[in-house]
């Protein structure tokens, strides 16, 4: 199974505990890391883009979406991506092009998993509207993965590495 891991965080410079999690796996071969921050250092996405995009999530049997939570939601670069690249899927000549593929999240948050759990919400609801987006387009969208109070020394990356398969 082909994974693609498609990752954006707005301060990707100072990141300890997702590029921790990136290097653990920058030679597993089934995995293709998309590293939207690198890619994308105006932050926009072009529709020329698009194409390239889309071609890519049609490459892989599993689609990831890989974050730090900020506020509550994605990094913005990531939900541009959402927005340009889901909707010309949604609204373009390719919109059945993802359906059958697996959709994941996997996130890091500062605070513990308490902290969410007394919002009424928890994790789950929080990243709901993600996943709901996926399941619009016909993947099958599994839990969420989230590494709660996240730094650089707790991190189980046998844990993260079990969620990729």
């Amino acid at each position: 199974m082909k994974t693609l891991i498609i990752f954006s965080h707005t301060y990707w410079n100072d990141s300890k505990v997702n590029r921790k999690l990136l290097e653990s796996i920058k030679d597993f071969k089934d995995i293709t890391i998309h590293n939207l921050n690198e890619i994308y250092k105006d932050n926009k996405i072009s529709k020329e883009n698009v194409k390239s995009e889309i071609s890519l999530l049609k490459e892989h049997d599993k689609i990831i979406f890989q974050f730090p939570l900020f506020w509550f939601s994605t990094p913005s670069l990531l939900k541009e991506w959402e927005d340009t690249v889901l909707t010309d899927i949604l609204y373009g000549s390719e919109s059945k092009c993802l359906e059958g593929k697996t959709f994941q999240i996997i996130t890091t948050a500062g605070g513990e998993k308490s902290f969410y759990d007394s919002l009424e919400f928890g994790i789950n609801t929080i990243l709901s509207p993600i996943t709901t987006s996926f399941k619009y387009l016909g993947l099958k969208a599994e839990n969420p993965y989230c590494i709660y109070h996240a730094n650089s020394d707790n991190l189980d990356l046998n844990e993260y590495h079990k969620y990729l398969r």
